[in-house]
């Protein structure tokens, strides 16, 4: 491709809407545009990367009997009503309607669909396993987009499902699918770590994320060096230490006049975090019945010195969301903000849910429930009990190990893939059932996987570039090569020996971007090291009139001369030797 009639434009200056180093290399690139808050035009470069990504999804996919299909984005109200993810997703969902009135979607996601497909053709265990794949655009509608291709509205994913017959089925498939997972991202040039998840609104009994490790990252992984244990923040459990055991005290009230928090009244008092309790109001909204949906106060208890897990508390209580509760509802169940404990409240409305931890911690300070006053020597058992005591707590840096009790370590990193089994939430719900081998109906048991094919790009991007723009792994480049032509127009014969080594690494198979522009060989090198394409060849008169071309690797900077009757050979060379490294790391995965 001559640069001179390729359809992009580099900027110099980094655009101030751009917030992360992806996004604004990728603009800057000419790799995308945006159109609106988190939807985005793909130009040519970017649209070759995209489809060399998708490439690697569709072999690996393949590699484990996948086979792919295409389902629609725009998809009846109906199927999602069945599985009451009408009713369960909020705003996320983009919902319309067609010129009769009837309920549409715009598809997030594709399990309905699939699961409808499935029912249709899949009616004996003779035909399972199946699994099927697609590569397609979907719409979620974030309200917080940010950070380019990171986290947007309009996204591409390839999405997979399998069907079994039963979970021991699933179980034996889905490290075959953890392995092809890690081999597209080793492929595609990141390196990722897979962590136990949260199944949110898909459902399921098991999930991995698969993480790119960067401070840029919305997920907080808790990780263990010494066992390998890792888990997404969401559902990562640890070692509790209790409180040692002591006498039971008597409730005494004392006055703390102007202190509303767990640090002041920590400091106030004299006493560690760890001897308060902290009091959090919340109302979640839960299955009312009928479809319907219902609000629930819910009053938590934690220790002081831990931190509410929300999507812990989410789950186990089977609430859709929770928002913080307010002033009037809170003074509703008799409880006053900054100063409230459990003790001596209105039980009536209220769900009083408390961390584990809570029972195990004798003689707390607690709220009593008026402005300026707590209590010493709060006791569960003796002065409140709750309808649940669960682990609410949020894992943290510093935590022992649930396995090994080793001290966790805190990390940062994108999502960049997921796996679930879903089991058979979607088949029940949808009648997609098959016959066993005595003729008895069942329904089947599912998992889906999926990957978004932009956020890899800019994952990949954000892991691979320098002060001077990105560095490409050979696998996914736009083109292998960016020949830089130093010829004038005052050099014909330059200018044609150019033109022969474009024409012969094109014949070779060889992806070229060649740059012909009448720019200043400054501009040239600034643009080549911003595309970032594995490998630089540079002629000009000095070289051409010695028989040599100059190579430079983008990745390392490192620089050498091939000889003009030779050029193929050492491209192809320096590209194998690019490949070569990037399959020393496919390597099998023991999943955890």
């Amino acid at each position: 491709m001559r640069l001179s009639k390729l359809f992009f434009q580099t900027l110099r200056e980094v655009p101030a809407d751009a917030d992360v180093r992806s996004h604004q290399l990728m603009l800057r690139a000419g790799l995308v545009r945006q159109v609106a808050a988190g939807i985005f035009d793909f130009l040519p470069l970017g649209l070759r990367v995209k489809h060399k990504i998708e490439q690697i999804l569709r072999e690996e996919m393949d590699a484990i009997d996948g086979q792919e299909v295409s389902l629609p984005v725009v998809q009846p109200a109906e199927l999602w009503q069945r599985t009451g993810r009408w009713q369960a997703i909020g705003d996320d969902l983009a919902r319309l309607q067609d010129r009769n009135g009837r309920d549409l979607v715009l598809g997030m996601t594709h399990e309905e669909v699939i699961t409808e497909m499935a029912a249709g053709v899949i009616n004996s265990y003779r035909q399972l396993p199946q699994m099927l794949y697609q590569i397609q655009t979907k719409f979620r509608d974030e309200p917080r987009p940010r950070g380019g291709l990171i986290r947007v509205r309009e996204f591409t994913m390839k999405d997979a499902y399998s069907f079994h017959s039963d979970f021991a089925d699933l179980d034996a498939y889905y490290p075959d699918v953890y392995q092809a997972y890690f081999n597209i991202f080793r492929r595609a040039g990141l390196q990722v770590i897979a962590v136990e998840s949260d199944t949110g609104m898909m459902g399921g009994t098991m999930a991995h994320e698969f993480m790119a490790l960067t401070p840029i990252g919305e997920d907080t992984l808790l990780l263990c060096d010494a066992c390998h244990y890792a888990a997404n923040r969401q559902i990562a459990t640890f070692v509790k230490e209790a409180a040692p055991a002591e006498e039971v005290l008597a409730l005494e009230e004392v006055e703390t006049p102007h202190v509303n928090t767990i640090a002041a009244l920590a400091d106030f008092l004299g006493v560690p975090e760890s001897r308060t309790a902290k009091a959090i109001f919340l109302v979640a909204e839960v299955d009312g019945g009928a479809g319907k949906s219902r609000e629930q106060f819910v009053f938590v208890v934690m220790r002081g010195d831990m931190e509410l897990n929300e999507t812990k508390l989410t789950n186990a209580i089977a609430a859709r969301r929770v928002r913080p509760a307010t002033i009037e509802e809170i003074k509703a169940i008799g409880a006053q903000a900054g100063y409230g404990s459990p003790v001596g409240i209105d039980r009536g409305q209220v769900l009083l849910v408390v961390d584990d931890l809570i029972p195990r911690s004798s003689n707390l300070v607690a709220g009593a429930n008026r402005e300026g006053w707590h209590y010493k020597n709060v006791n569960y058992g003796r002065d409140y009990a709750a309808d649940r005591v669960l682990d609410i707590a949020a894992a943290a840096e510093g935590h022992g190990c649930p396995v090994c009790g080793e001290p966790l370590r805190s990390v940062r990193g994108v999502e960049v893939g997921n796996i679930f089994k879903l089991g058979t939430k979607y088949s029940a719900a949808m009648d997609a059932l098959y016959l066993d081998e005595k003729g008895e109906s069942h329904p089947l048991v599912m998992g889906c996987y999926g990957i978004g094919s932009g956020r890899l790009i800019a994952s990949v991007i954000e892991n691979s570039n320098d002060e001077n723009g990105i560095i490409w792994p050979v696998t996914i480049a736009p083109y292998h090569v960016h020949l830089v032509s130093l010829a004038t127009p005052k050099q014909p014969e330059i200018v044609a020996k150019v033109e022969e080594v474009y024409a012969v690494l094109q014949a070779a198979g060889i992806e070229v971007l060649y740059d012909d522009r009448d720019e200043r060989a400054g501009v040239k090198f600034n643009d080549a090291d911003l595309l970032g394409l594995p490998l630089r060849l540079t002629m000009g008169k000095r070289g051409v009139e010695n028989g040599i071309v100059e190579l430079k690797k983008r990745r390392t900077g490192e620089g050498s001369e091939l000889a003009l009757d030779g050029v193929v050979a050492g491209v192809q060379a320096a590209l194998d030797a690019e490949r070569a490294r990037i399959a020393e790391t496919l390597l099998p995965e023991q999943m955890g």
